[in-house]
């Protein structure tokens, strides 16, 4: 399984963004997909999740209410729209899979994309 992340950048305090995570390599019904992220001296955070068959999905208390996982079954994609961003959101996002349950666990997860920057300044 290959994970491609894009759509990061740097936008200011009460912006959005939309981050994708492009997914090629192998049948994905089984799988779930995460969403985290890791600012610097801190440990990976689970953001988001969806399974990728029924599209059940968890979101962390942290982000909800502004973070929305979805995927696109025809285009192998899963995205995280980010609004009312706030400076504490900034962090290297990575895009996760594995197959099994959704989990919040980032040691449990067998695929790992290269990650984006998401920088939120004030």
């Amino acid at each position: 399984v290959q994970l491609v992340e894009s759509g990061g950048g740097s936008v200011q305090a009460g912006g959005s963004l939309r981050l994708s995570c492009a997914v090629s390599g192998r049948t994905l019904s089984s799988y779930a997909m995460g969403w985290f992220r890791q600012a610097p001296g801190k440990e990976r955070e689970f953001v988001a999740g969806v399974r990728w068959s029924g599209g059940s999905t968890y979101t962390a208390d942290s982000v909800k209410g502004r973070f929305t996982i979805s995927r696109d079954n025809a285009k192998n994609t899963v995205y995280l729209q980010m609004t009312s961003l706030k400076p504490e959101d900034t962090a290297v996002y990575y895009c996760a899979a594995r197959r099994g349950p959704l989990s919040q666990v980032a040691g449990i997860y067998n695929y790992w994309g290269q990650g984006t920057q998401v920088t939120v300044s004030s």
